[in-house]
Order: C-alpha cells, then sequence, then structure tokens
C-alpha cells in the first residue's frame, strides 16, 4: 500500500512539473501559454476566407487549435510555427494522429527567422512587443492581397479592415492595411 501511495504521489508531481513547465516556464521561451478561445479560432479563419488554395501561416502555433482547423475544415495548406518544445511535440503528436498530415508542416524555432513570401494568411495571438517587432518583417515579406488575423492584439500602424470585438479579432488585408499616414511617410521622397 505504501508502494502505491508513492507512485500516486509522484505521478502526481511528475503531471504537476508538466503543467507548471507547460503553462510558466514557457516565459524562457518568449510567451506564455494562453489557448486562443474557439470562437476566436472560428473568427480568425472566416474573416480570413481561408479556403483550400490558402498557405495559412500560424505563428505561435502552439496546441495547434488554428493548424488542424484550418486544414481539417477549410482544406488549407497550414504551416505552424512553435518555438516551446513541448508544445511542439503536442503538435507532432497531433500531426501524426490526426487527420490531413500531408496538408501541415510544423516549424520549430523562432518566427522571425521565417520567409513569410509563400503565406496567403497569417494568424498571429502574440504580445504586443512581438506583434511590433513582426510587423516590419511582414511589411518587407507579404505578397500583395495576403491577410492577417490577430487576436487580441493589433498591429501597431495598421488599420484593421475588420475589428470582430466579440471575439477581439483583427483582419488586415496588406497592403491596404498599412494607415495612410504611415504609407504617406514612407512613399514621400525627398525633394533636390
Amino acid at each position: 500500500m505504501a508502494v502505491t501511495l508513492v507512485l500516486w504521489y509522484g505521478l502526481l508531481l511528475i503531471g504537476l512539473a508538466i503543467l507548471a513547465y507547460f503553462v510558466y516556464a514557457s516565459f524562457v521561451f518568449g510567451a506564455g501559454y494562453q489557448p486562443t478561445p474557439r470562437r476566436s479560432v472560428l473568427a480568425m479563419l472566416r474573416l480570413a476566407e481561408v479556403g483550400p488554395e490558402d498557405v495559412v501561416f500560424d505563428l505561435g502555433a502552439g496546441t495547434g487549435a488554428i493548424v488542424f482547423r484550418a486544414a481539417r475544415i477549410y482544406r488549407a495548406r497550414v504551416v505552424g510555427v512553435e518555438v516551446e518544445p513541448l508544445r511542439f511535440l503536442t503538435l507532432t503528436l497531433r500531426r501524426r494522429l490526426g487527420r490531413f498530415p500531408d496538408r501541415i508542416t510544423l516549424v520549430w524555432g523562432n518566427l522571425f527567422h521565417l520567409d513569410f513570401r509563400p503565406a496567403t494568411v497569417v494568424t498571429a495571438f502574440l504580445w504586443p512587443g512581438a506583434m511590433e517587432r513582426l510587423r516590419p518583417k511582414l511589411e518587407a515579406e507579404l505578397r500583395p492581397g495576403a491577410r492577417v488575423v490577430s487576436h487580441c492584439h493589433e498591429i501597431e500602424g495598421w488599420k484593421a479592415t475588420v475589428y470582430d470585438a466579440a471575439t477581439d479579432v483583427y483582419f488586415y488585408r496588406w497592403p491596404e492595411a498599412l494607415d495612410v499616414t504611415a504609407r504617406t511617410a514612407s512613399e514621400a521622397t525627398p525633394s533636390e
């Protein structure tokens, strides 16, 4: 009986340690874990008008709420990007066991090292500082007509085409999203 009790407490401690790592220690990698609510995921995919011809980049894919829905429901090709190892392992297992694994590519690494040129849709639920750092990369690499959807945090300097207050989702279309004042300043050339 004592051995069973020790085993039970050992498993409980291991489970708590994994949970603590999953939620808190992942801050070491630059982002804590906060899943995107289901209704926000559905709003993001709906507003972006995701379809079978799209290449969706999900930045900070977490455990795959957007990745697997975009592939399963909309038949899009999806690139899920995650830097935190345990969440990446979860994504890998879900991809292996789930439907449409051929439509999903997983990238373990820093989203700032990606090439966004193939993306037709970019989804993100990132902290404001990350969104600010991401903006110049998106501006340099997105092709015209690409759509960007963000949960909770807007892209500073861009004007959302749609903001869904019920789900806290911002929808942008590139390059129309570039704020008119920012566009005017960047297009101005010095007089000679």
